[in-house]
């Protein structure tokens, strides 16, 4: 007898839930866990030192994006399998995008560390900050492959049906890195090697949380020895290319916003900026976060061929991300300068600077959320080209124009609309699309092979 999974006859709202707040605690504390290590450095080392980890952090950003492009293909791939039935498949893609993130990650740290000095000096280190750099870096590219791992394993394991575990390995990662960041630092002195030290033995032991789950009964992440599929491996890549290009971009993004508020504002608005920027970037995780809970949910039933709850599934989503944007601006309009107070000490014309400024910013919220739902909606669905558009469209193609263009035509306060314009153009795309293409979307005869 065949039994059918909980997941297709559970009530829609709770189940989206039960992923949902695990989802956006987890991408909370990865975000997290880079500012703390920011935090300690600063005050138990110096700014030199922070400079050289500032300067370190793109590199790991990397291997980051590395590991969630091949495990968000995977486990895209890996839930549709399961909701088709086919397990021996969905066994086949876990131990391919396991063994092929181990591949590239131990490639490029290879690489990475036998060109050390040149690639410091290419992301911006000098001859003052390159030593913290390096005495960071040996340590994190060392044991650069457990983050990497328990980033994929987490999203395998929340694909599995177990977000609460995916959860937890993640929390305790943050809550360690934060205990032996103080012992390394504070207590030892270990200066920048010790905050590396933190980072890589909390990711260590939060991994080995996660591998718990290998134990559990209804586990079906089993490696196999017969595995190696090409038209699979060209999939992965294809399908995760687009949560790559939103980790990718967002470097990207702050590198031209700061080069247009030196150009318009000086020194205050990129100080302005940046105080503005520590917010978007815990905003940003709880957004990705609405995604990551939806994207094992419509894998899976677009597996099953549920085109009833897949389109329910897909307003819940949409509901989820305009109410959180909403709010967002709600709070960022009546409190803008409390906001600013907690993540920067400044002068007053900075702090008043970012405040209306985000205002103004804060806007795009309403937007980012929807688009990142309808983004992830077609990622989990195999709609590589229309998710991949979304996000281009968001961070490449309508931000750079808008950037260049709005300061240039209605003053520099304009640049802080850049945000809200692109995502709010974006989502105007999406709409006019979508009334147009509802029908084959979503009727029952196309299963969603139409597009």
């Amino acid at each position: 007898m065949t039994t059918i999974n909980p997941i297709e006859t559970r009530p829609l709202r709770p189940l989206f839930l039960s992923y949902l707040f695990p989802a956006m605690i987890g991408m909370l504390l990865m975000s997290v866990n880079i500012l703390v290590d920011g935090i300690f450095v600063s005050h138990g080392v110096g700014p030199t030192a922070l400079a050289g980890v500032n300067i370190a952090v793109p590199i790991f950003s990397i291997l980051l994006s590395i590991s969630l492009w091949i495990g968000m293909g995977g486990a895209t791939l890996f839930s549709i399998s399961l909701g088709e039935g086919n397990k021996k498949r969905a066994h086949q893609l876990f131990t391919l995008s396991f063994t092929t993130m181990i591949v590239v990650v131990m490639t490029l740290i290879l690489i990475l560390l036998l060109n050390l000095k040149k690639i410091s000096y290419i992301f911006g280190a000098s001859d003052a900050t390159f030593p913290y750099v390096q005495e960071y870096l040996h340590v994190i590219l060392i044991f650069g492959v457990f983050y990497t791992i328990e980033n994929l394993l987490s999203i395998f394991i929340r694909n599995d049906g177990n977000p609460k575990l995916a959860m937890m390995g993640l929390i305790t990662t943050s809550v360690l890195n934060i205990i032996l960041n103080y012992i390394f630092i504070f207590m030892l002195n270990y200066g920048v090697t010790g905050c590396a030290l933190a980072t890589a033995l909390s990711t260590i032991i939060g991994t080995s949380v996660l591998c718990l789950h290998f134990f559990r009964k209804q586990s079906e992440l089993k490696f196999v020895r017969k595995f190696f599929s090409l038209s699979d491996l060209k999939k992965i890549f294809a399908i995760g290319l687009p949560s790559f290009i939103v980790e990718a971009s967002v470097a990207v993004i702050v590198i031209l916003y700061n080069v247009t508020f030196l150009h318009y504002l000086g020194s205050d608005g990129v100080t302005a900026y940046a105080m503005i920027n520590y917010i978007h970037t815990v905003l940003l995780t709880v957004f990705l976060g609405v995604g990551m809970a939806l994207q094992p949910l419509v894998s899976y039933h677009h597996g099953a061929r549920l085109i009833g709850r897949l389109t329910a599934l897909l307003k819940i989503g949409i509901a989820t991300a305009f109410i959180l944007g909403l709010t967002t601006v709600i709070i960022a309009t009546l409190f803008p300068s409390q906001l600013i107070a907690l993540f920067g000490d400044s002068t007053f014309e900075i702090r008043n600077m970012a405040a209306q400024g985000f205002v103004h910013f804060a806007i795009g919220y309403v937007f980012l959320g929807v688009n990142m739902v309808f983004a992830e909606f077609f990622q989990s669905i195999e709609k590589i080209r229309l998710a991949t558009t979304i996000m281009l469209l968001r961070s490449i193609i309508l931000f750079i124009p808008a950037l260049v263009l709005l300061p240039k035509f209605f003053g520099p306060q304009a640049i802080w609309w850049t945000f809200p314009v692109a995502e709010g153009i974006t989502a105007l795309l999406i709409f006019i699309f979508m009334k147009k293409k509802t029908f084959t979307i979503f009727s029952e005869g196309s299963s969603l092979k139409a597009l």
